[in-house]
């Protein structure tokens, strides 16, 4: 637990927050941390700092996550920065300290403006292909919509965590005699409680599905396509369906997406979620990570799954009485197309782009299966442990040979001791890459790599010289 006992802390507001959450007033609340109201109300109101003592008695009393006291709200500085960065707002005089106190005091006006902003973002963009094409407007993207969701509830759903340990408790009981892992135990319970069959069948005849599910013969249909592992979360997924199909159905209703394509991919999602915990239980798969150094093979040997289902189940562990370490995931092809993004706490890359060409994920493609390390820091000075490494992706379709898309995990510096992949290195003076969000918000100069000049700054072009930057620009 970091609880940053060598300096002094000021979280008035935050505590504050904490404090009215818990609907308690500061004599109610001086009550249970031992202290006296009037000295409570000085570290409120930052005249005095949060002793490390205080912060055990937090954590003791309201079962309170140190860590997220100490990073703010859902809007971290960066990405409210990279919000404000927009030439929308050029000329505005937005100095750092009064970024900070938004975020300190008011998190749910930051909170706000993001969610404002990214409505104008979007709109603009569909303005300009509308301008582009000649057509009309189109909706909102449901993927973009889910995943936004998915992150504002920090990645974790504790509900499906808890389903997912029960089920996997009871087929646990159930498993036939002399059978191993999760299949033979699954099938039996869907065949026994459910009616259903599951049959694997030729690609040919599967086409473009990997799984089907035939609801007048009762009968969940597989491609001969899928790996073991693959072939598991199937099963597991169509096993969710059928045990909590009521549940995942009010949970999305809960949600309010704007429309049907939007909460019919948000329950894939729920449903995505609620497989991974019955193939990984979330108490299990959160010890033998902590155990292993976080070994991404020793779970995959563990608990059957795949690497990339151990990877992003690894974004899930929030349990406040059991949390792991707070990765983030991306999922890139070759052509650099984001098709996961996920964070169970910060996340250093730009939201409204894609990631900086001097990450090694994408040098992950030149040496499939291999897993490539790399410490980045950003323009914050926020330094940050990340891995990557290839993974196959499943099914065929059609269109010819298939490539390999590759997963980066990453997490804050502080936390890569407790990784076996940092084994070895020297976290104290380490080898830093520094790099920044999306090109056109990145302010770093001179970059080889640059692939746009930022948005908020002039072109700098020179007849009579030539810089590494494509794109060089001037400084403001």
């Amino acid at each position: 637990m970091d609880t940053a006992v060598d300096r002094k802390l000021f979280l008035g507001a935050r505590l504050k927050r904490l404090r009215r959450d818990l609907s308690l007033t500061q004599t109610a609340m001086a009550a249970d941390l031992g202290v006296s109201p009037s000295y409570l109300n000085h570290i409120e109101r930052n005249q005095r700092p949060v002793s490390a003592q205080l912060l055990l008695r937090l954590a003791e009393t309201y079962d309170v996550d140190l860590r997220s006291l100490n990073q703010g709200g859902a809007v971290d500085e960066a990405r409210l920065g990279e919000v404000l960065a927009d030439p929308l707002f050029k000329g505005l005089a937005l100095p750092r300290h009064e970024l900070v106190q938004v975020l300190e005091e008011a998190p749910g006006v930051a909170d706000a403006l993001l969610r404002l902003y990214r409505a104008f973002d979007d709109g603009r963009a569909k303005a300009r292909a509308a301008a582009e094409t000649g057509e009309g407007l189109v909706e909102a993207s449901p993927a973009e919509w889910v995943r936004e969701y998915i992150q504002s509830r920090g990645n974790h759903f504790p509900e499906l965590d808890q389903m997912g340990e029960a089920l996997a408790e009871v087929l646990a009981a159930e498993a036939p005699a002399h059978a191993d892992g999760f299949e033979p135990a699954a099938r039996q319970r869907l065949a026994a409680k459910h009616d259903l069959g599951v049959r694997t069948l030729p690609a040919e005849v599967m086409v473009e599905w990997t799984r089907r599910y035939d609801l007048h013969r009762r009968r969940l249909l597989l491609s001969e396509t899928l790996g073991p592992s693959s072939r598991a979360f199937a099963i597991a997924y169509q096993l969710a369906l059928a045990e909590h199909g009521q549940a995942l159905h009010d949970m999305v209703q809960a949600a309010n997406a704007p429309d049907g394509p939007t909460r019919s991919l948000l329950k894939v999602a729920l449903t995505n979620t609620l497989a991974a915990a019955i193939l990984m239980p979330y108490a299990a798969f959160q010890r033998t990570a902590e155990e292993t150094g976080y070994d991404l093979a020793r779970l995959q040997a563990r608990f059957g799954v795949s690497y990339e289902q151990a990877a992003h189940r690894l974004t899930t562990l929030s349990r406040p009485t059991a949390r792991g370490v707070p990765f983030f995931l991306m999922r890139v092809d070759q052509a650099g197309n984001i098709s996961k993004r996920y964070a169970a706490g910060a996340f250093p890359f730009s939201r409204f782009g894609g990631a900086c060409p001097r990450w090694r994920l994408h040098s992950a493609f030149r040496t499939p299966g291999r897993i490539i390390t790399q410490i980045i820091e950003t323009p914050d000075g926020g330094r940050w442990f990340t891995f990557a490494r290839t993974v196959e992706r499943q099914g065929q379709d059609g269109y010819g040979e298939t490539h390999d898309l590759a997963v980066g995990l990453g997490c804050e510096l502080r936390h890569a001791h407790r990784l076996a992949y940092a084994h070895g290195l020297d976290l104290d003076r380490p080898e830093v890459t520094p790099i920044g969000p999306a090109c056109r918000l990145c302010h770093r100069h001179p970059c080889a790599e640059r692939a746009a000049a930022p948005i908020d700054r002039p072109l700098a072009v020179d007849d009579w010289a030539k810089s590494v930057s494509p794109y060089p620009f001037a400084a403001i």
